[in-house]
C-alpha cells in the first residue's frame, strides 16, 4: 500500500505520519488489495480537516472528516474508510452458484 500525505497550511510531522500509518494499517488488515492511499490535511480557521482517497481494484473510496483536534479527525476518518472497505469487500464476493445449479436440501 502506497501512502501519499499532503498538507495545506500544515506541516506533516513524523508523529502525524506514524499515527496515520497505524490507523490505516487496520484497513489493510481487512482488505489486502488497497493499491494506494492519498491523504490531505488542511487547516481552515479553527477546523482541522482530513480527506482520504483509497484506490482499490475497480473503485475509489473517498472520505473526509473535520474536527477541532487533528488526531480525532483522523480517528473518525479511519472509521469511515473502514466501513467503506468492508462494504466494498462484501460486494466483491462471488455470488454465483457452482455450475449454475441450485443447492437442494436433503428431504427424508
Amino acid at each position: 500500500m502506497n501512502l501519499h500525505l499532503t498538507g495545506h497550511h500544515l506541516e506533516i510531522t513524523p508523529a502525524l505520519r506514524d499515527y496515520v500509518q497505524s490507523k490505516l494499517a487496520r484497513i489493510s488488515n481487512h482488505f489486502d488489495h488497497v493499491i494506494d492511499v492519498k491523504v490531505t490535511f488542511s487547516v481552515v480557521k479553527l477546523a482541522q480537516k482530513v480527506e482520504a482517497t483509497l484506490h482499490v481494484p475497480g473503485n475509489d473510496l473517498h472520505a473526509e472528516s473535520s474536527d477541532e483536534n487533528m488526531y480525532h479527525a483522523i480517528d473518525t476518518l479511519s472509521d469511515k474508510l473502514d466501513r467503506q472497505v468492508l462494504k466494498h469487500k462484501e460486494k466483491q464476493g462471488d455470488h454465483h452458484k457452482t455450475n449454475g445449479a441450485l443447492k437442494h436440501q436433503a428431504t427424508e
